[in-house]
Order: C-alpha cells, then sequence, then structure tokens
C-alpha cells in the first residue's frame, strides 16, 4: 500500500495484510448485524457502511416507512457511536441544529454569563431525519460541521468528535411541503443512497418481524477506535494508473464542455465536482477493503460511481423537462470511459 493519511505511519506488506483483513472483519460483523434488524435493502447497507467507511455522509432518499430511520439508529448500536436524531421541520432553526448560547446565574459571584449549551449536531451518528423538511436558512447550518467538522456559535468555534457521520433522509421533491437541497451543500454528501419498496418476499419478513416479539437489542460489534482504524486502512489501498485516469475520464465526462456524450452536452448543465472525484476513490478504496483487496479494481469504481456521483449532475431545464436519467447517463458514461480505457491499453 503505498497511500496513508497525514501523520500515520506507511506500513509494511506483512502489517498492512494483517489490518486489511481485520477492518474487512470488523465491517462484515458489522454489515450482518444490521441485516439482522433491516430486511432486504442489501444494497443500501453496503453504500452505507462504504460510506462510513470512506469518512463520508449519506443522503437516503426514498418514501417514508421504508426503514432509513431503522437503518441509521441499528447503525449507530452496531458501532458504539453517540447518536443524535434531528427531526427537519419547517419552523426548525439553525440554533436548534447547533446549540446557542444561554445566560446562567452564577450566583457565587453575583452575576449572569452565557453558556454555549451544544445541539443535537454534537454527536458521531446524525440522523438529519426529512432534511429537505426545513427551510434552505436551517438546511445551510449542517454545512460547516459536514465540511470541517466543527460549528461557530458567537464567534467561538466548536470541534465535533470523530468520527463523525451525518446520515440525512430525504423524500422524492415531488411530494408536498419539501424545499431542495442546495447544490452546495448537496456536494457534502459523499454518498446519495435511493432506498427502493421491498419486493413482497422482504414485506413479509418485515411483517414477521415487527408484529411478532421484540427482537433482542443490537449490541455493539465495533469500537470507535477500531472504527477510526478502518478509515485509516481504506487510505492505505492503492490505485493503479489505469484505474485513476478511468476516474478522470469518467468526471470529465460528466462536464457538457468536455463530455463525448450528446446526451451529457445537451441536457446537463454542471457535471461533477472535484469533491465527485474524492469521493469515487475513497469509495472504491473502501469497497477494496470490504473484499479484502489491497488494491482498487475498475469493478470497484463503478459499483460506487452512481451513488458517488448521482446527485452532483445538475440537469440544466431541458433536462428537467425531458425528465433526464441521471443514474442511465452515467451509466453510459461510465461505458465510454471503459471502452476509451481498452483502447488505449490496446496501442500500448
Amino acid at each position: 500500500m503505498t497511500e496513508h493519511q497525514e501523520g500515520a505511519p506507511p506500513l509494511d506488506a506483512a502489517r498492512a495484510e494483517r489490518a486489511l483483513a481485520e477492518a474487512a472483519t470488523r465491517m462484515r460483523r458489522v454489515r450482518e448485524a444490521l441485516a439482522s434488524v433491516v430486511v432486504g435493502q442489501d444494497e443500501v447497507i453496503e453504500e452505507v457502511l462504504l460510506a462510513l467507511m470512506a469518512g463520508g455522509h449519506v443522503l437516503l432518499e426514498g418514501l417514508p416507512g421504508l426503514g432509513k430511520t431503522l437503518l441509521v439508529k441499528s447503525l449507530a448500536a452496531a458501532t458504539d457511536l453517540r447518536f443524535s436524531r434531528i427531526q427537519f421541520t419547517p419552523d426548525l432553526m439553525p440554533a436548534d441544529i447547533v446549540g446557542t448560547q444561554v445566560l446562567i446565574d452564577d450566583p457565587g459571584h453575583g452575576r449572569r454569563t452565557f453558556q454555549f449549551q451544544p445541539g443535537p449536531i454534537f454527536a458521531q451518528v446524525v440522523l438529519a431525519d426529512e432534511i429537505n423538511r426545513a427551510t434552505p436558512k436551517t438546511q445551510s447550518a449542517l454545512l460547516e460541521a459536514m465540511q470541517e467538522q466543527r460549528v461557530t456559535v458567537a464567534g467561538a468555534e466548536y470541534r465535533l468528535e470523530a468520527p463523525f457521520f451525518v446520515l440525512a433522509t430525504q423524500n422524492p421533491i415531488e411530494m408536498e411541503g419539501t424545499y431542495p437541497l442546495p447544490e452546495a451543500q448537496l456536494d457534502r454528501f459523499l454518498f446519495k443512497v435511493k432506498v427502493g419498496y421491498p419486493s413482497r418476499d422482504e414485506l413479509a419478513r418485515i411483517l414477521d418481524r415487527t408484529t411478532g416479539e421484540s427482537p433482542p437489542p443490537i449490541r455493539p460489534v465495533l469500537s470507535r477506535e477500531q472504527m477510526l482504524e478502518v478509515q485509516r486502512v481504506v487510505r492505505w489501498v492503492a490505485m493503479s494508473p489505469e484505474v485513476k485516469e478511468a476516474i478522470l475520464d469518467l468526471v470529465a465526462s460528466t462536464h457538457p464542455e468536455t463530455s463525448d456524450l450528446e446526451a451529457v452536452r445537451q441536457f446537463v448543465r454542471y457535471g461533477a465536482s472535484p469533491r465527485g472525484a474524492q469521493a469515487l476513490v475513497l469509495a472504491a478504496k473502501a469497497r477494496a477493503v470490504l473484499r479484502e483487496r489491497t488494491h482498487v479494481s475498475f469493478d470497484d469504481v463503478r459499483a460506487v460511481a452512481l451513488p458517488a456521483l448521482r446527485h452532483r449532475i445538475i440537469l440544466n431545464f431541458q433536462g428537467h423537462a425531458e425528465e433526464v436519467d441521471v443514474d442511465r447517463t452515467l451509466e453510459s458514461a461510465w461505458q465510454a470511459v471503459m471502452a476509451r480505457g481498452a483502447g488505449r491499453r490496446h496501442a500500448r
């Protein structure tokens, strides 16, 4: 492994193999714990775990009642991280999220002083439930916390304890009473994960599990220190120049001014930002760790391309009018990238 976090010592090959195997085993235990509570949604569970391993945040989109809240609460329980839930409503204010200064009586000195009362953002797994029910002003209160892992109140900075993981749920924007998230905030989410409706068999299992005896609570299978170690291991995973070129080509193909795809040039206003490329790299490395590999493959990139990029592609007016499927466009872009890469490798 050639890459490592700043300040972390590089690993020799033998130690790297052991660290990777331990990280993969630990995350499989978390996945098994989640699967014991959440019926189906295997792809959703894996994508959430990949984001956690990569140190990123997740936007979960789906209709109410599909188990999004249960998944987040179960994740916090399985990883033994402090959990907090914020229910976003139209009257929610930024101070309700980050906290505020409160005037406190000090009888000993005969005076009153201001004391900071932390808000629910001061947790390690934060569920921002129905985030697009709140106004844009309140939504933006999460921006600094998500990007910098700190908040600023009355000119003072307060750090958030690592790992810090925001999982926001949102209803489809076609539903009444929703405010679309601004592009700057969408870009802070490593993944946008779509939560689909369960199949008939899965629904039957949900009924059996939720209408009978209450299942035992999830016990922690991972500690905070172990989670931080998993995140360090992810950054040690190697990536070949060919895979890196594919990521650069894919991101470039989402921009109308540099894309070879007619659909992108015609329907896309803005393509993926540099954060999109970073998300692809880190998520692909996390997927390699989950499969106990010391290097990133093309399949890893393909598997994370949709959740990493779908929310970073901004359609123009014509694209919205014709209801262009962003996922399908990204799949076409990936196929074109692979075909172009195969041609380059053959030429060599």
